[in-house]
């Protein structure tokens, strides 16, 4: 009976992994199976699947090729001066 009971009911760290996961792969039978148990006990995780969720839409809609080349060569610019003050 435990192995079952630890079978079926994720931590919360394993659901949010299985949430991430969801996005850029299907998950298993079992996996669904073990999310959607945890979720109708933990508020936590279900909020978390919501802000997911909103960030992933958010982020698909921005386009790479809208950002300049320039502007990616100054912010590369901007991070390695940080990391040469931080080192010296």
């Amino acid at each position: 009976m435990k192995k079952i009971m630890h079978l079926l009911f994720l931590s919360c760290l394993k659901a949010t992994e299985l949430i991430e996961k969801r996005v850029h792969f299907k998950l298993s039978a079992i996996e669904k199976l073990q999310l959607k148990l945890h979720k109708v006990m933990c508020e936590a995780c279900t909020k978390y699947e919501n802000q997911s969720y909103l960030i992933e839409k958010g982020v698909s809609g921005i386009k790479m090729n809208k950002i300049d080349p320039s502007d990616i060569k100054l912010l590369k610019e901007k991070i390695m001066a940080k990391i040469d003050e931080i080192n010296n």
